[in-house]
């Protein structure tokens, strides 16, 4: 009998990182603490690993890297290499069985929603953390699009950036441990990111939240500058930057699109209070069950009344600053580099 391949969110938990990714296991983690998780399943490593053996995929890779190892090291062989290596990787189709199960598994989390060809998220989950480095599609609907998105997630392993980090880190660059999160799409009035620390100087007495208008990865990507509210995690004094918002990223008809923010919005807060102090009571929960600062992704679903429209995507530590305790500690930390050089 087959290895299972795909579980559900409420099958997971975070000592599933190796198996499904961080992501992943995230996603379960905070679906066992009761968060509002969009509903969704995981692809895990071993289905990527069964697919790679089945279809032929993984001995082409290999085989490529082995008559290339001599050049790989020049940046631009790890762009042909990483062209090269996805189009491999996105030729192949998912073996027969496989594809049945993933389509089947789409059809269920249909069913669960009650909505025919449901817009879903499919996201790169690794078990070794590259930020920012692999792909992700959004807003991908029926099962042909499911199937085709998973693919060119795996094949994203092989990114450029993905390959050098690798090299760099002289880690296998053949062997790349991959998850996917397969995740209905929300249909996002704002979304945004919330860390329990204020990152430059490693201040926990603040909460710090960002948000723009529509989906989240206008303010990921850094491309605009968002809402920005600095909370007091004791008092819930609020701090409130109000940005001047232009862009923000939506649904197109495959896909999405960046569209201009109607100018009554522009300067108008996309969060109220309410909302506010919600996402910074469950930030605030989630950072004292992980006894570490968190950096946490959420997107407010405008089609359903507070607080049933704040969802959870993401939650993972935060990096940060480390803040110095005082004039003394500075100097010690000073004097200790100072002496290693």
């Amino acid at each position: 009998m087959a290895k299972k391949w795909i579980y559900w969110f409420d099958e997971l938990d975070s000592d599933f990182n190796e198996l499904v990714g961080k992501k992943c296991a995230n996603l379960g983690e905070m679906t066992k603490l009761g968060m509002r998780v969009p509903p969704g399943f995981a692809i895990s490593v071993d289905g990527y690993e069964r697919f790679m053996e089945d279809s032929g995929a993984g001995e082409e890779v290999q085989r490529y890297f082995h008559d290339n190892r001599h050049e790989i090291n020049r940046v631009g062989k790890q762009v042909e290499a990483s062209r090269e290596i996805r189009r491999i990787i996105e030729s192949k189709n998912l073996p027969q069985e496989m594809a049945q199960e993933l389509r089947q598994s789409y059809a269920s989390l249909c069913d669960q929603v009650g909505l025919h060809d449901l817009p879903v998220a499919v996201r790169s989950s690794g078990s070794v953390s590259m930020p920012g480095q692999m792909e992700t599609y959004l807003n991908v609907r029926g099962e042909n699009e499911v199937e085709r998105k998973v693919t060119q997630v795996w094949g994203s392993a092989f990114t450029t950036r993905a390959i050098a980090f690798r090299l760099e880190k002289s880690m296998d660059i053949a062997k790349t441990p991959i998850g996917v999160a397969v995740l209905k799409m929300i249909n996002a009035k704002c979304a945004g990111v919330v860390l329990t620390v204020l990152p430059t100087t490693g201040d926990m007495t603040k909460v710090v939240v960002e948000a723009n208008w529509g989906l989240g990865e206008s303010v990921v990507s850094g491309e605009i500058t968002p809402d920005q509210f600095i909370v007091d995690k004791t008092c819930g004094e609020c701090e409130a930057t109000i940005s001047s918002k232009t862009k923000m990223v939506c649904y197109g008809p495959v896909g999405t699109r960046v569209a201009e923010i109607p100018h009554d919005l522009r300067c108008a807060a996309c969060l109220n209070p309410d909302e506010l102090a919600e996402i910074v009571r469950i930030a605030k929960d989630v950072e004292a069950h992980f006894n570490l600062p968190q950096d946490m992704e959420w997107v407010i679903d405008q089609d359903l009344p507070f607080p049933e429209n704040i969802y959870w995507v993401q939650a993972r530590p935060a990096k940060f600053t480390k803040k110095k305790q005082d004039e003394s500690q500075y100097l010690a930390d000073l004097m200790s580099q100072i002496f290693r050089m």
